[in-house]
């Protein structure tokens, strides 16, 4: 396929349909062009797929899959090999089920006992989670399917999981939070990269130009797709101008209209639909 031929042959609101779900968990098709939808699915110590009414909470019904052991126990083993063996396992998986993207792995910092995804972050350790994460990526990406490294970045407490704020001087966050997230873009040549919930120092991830333009793209070079956290949103448009490519899950579409007017209106370069 012919990409920038078929970009230019979009209307705005077809650019716009591609910035946010068609459901839970597949993005929208435009089928004029022969883009195909994709679908998504949680992991990354098992293929979480939902067939039915989808839900980001696992409430309804998925598939029978292997749950493999959680990313604390895999990181206890210092293990690069078993990491890559996983992802490879989980890429065959994916394949059979027709799903493109696993959401995986989580790599923030364990900093409290109370955060409840805990099991799901590898370790307090940034150099052992850029590792043992760049394994699992590249497992899960040689047998063609992308995965996404969250949640980006300071993601490390439940209170509070859409409003709270992690507030930290420079080199904190370059030194403890952001590290691993760096490795597994810059070695790992990640496919996809989920933002957090939470603001950081007081500005939400999702519209946070600072993390997800100024250091992500231009600092590490990241070429890839910038997805939410399922309902991460706070500003459309905003979310956009910050460097967010993929809002999910979908919804009526009253974003897609934001997106549509701002561009009409001339508040948002039609440019950055397209970046």
């Amino acid at each position: 396929m012919d990409i920038k031929k078929v970009v230019s042959e979009m209307s705005i609101e077809e650019k716009a349909s591609l910035c946010s779900g068609r459901d839970y968990w597949h993005t929208k098709p435009v089928k004029r062009l022969g883009i195909q939808d994709m679908m998504m699915c949680d992991g990354p110590h098992g293929l979480r797929k939902q067939v039915g009414e989808g839900d980001h909470l696992g409430i309804n019904e998925s598939i029978e899959t292997v749950c493999y052991p959680t990313a604390s126990a895999l990181a206890s083993s210092f293990d690069r090999s078993i990491m890559k063996k996983l992802g490879e396992t989980l890429g065959k998986e994916c394949q059979a089920e027709g799903v493109g993207m696993l959401l995986g792995p989580g790599v923030n910092m364990k900093r409290s006992p109370l955060c409840g995804r805990n099991f799901e972050y590898f370790s307090e350790d940034p150099y052992l989670a850029g590792e043992l994460g760049c394994a699992y990526v590249e497992g899960l990406q040689n047998e063609g399917i992308a995965a996404c490294v969250k949640h980006f970045a300071a993601n490390n407490q439940e209170t509070r999981r859409m409003s709270g704020s992690s507030d930290m001087d420079e080199r904190t966050l370059h030194e403890i939070y952001l590290p691993a997230f760096e490795t597994i873009v810059k070695k790992g040549k990640i496919r996809g990269v989920m933002c957090a919930y939470n603001a950081l120092n007081g500005t939400a991830c999702s519209e946070n130009r600072e993390l997800l333009t100024e250091i992500l793209r231009n600092q590490w070079g990241y070429d890839g797709m910038v997805v939410t956290d399922w309902g991460a949103v706070k500003d459309r448009v905003m979310g956009l101008e910050a460097g967010v490519d993929l809002e999910m899950p979908g919804g009526p579409g009253a974003q897609d209209q934001a997106i549509i007017d701002a561009v009409k209106s001339g508040k948002l370069d039609e440019s950055i639909l397209v970046y």
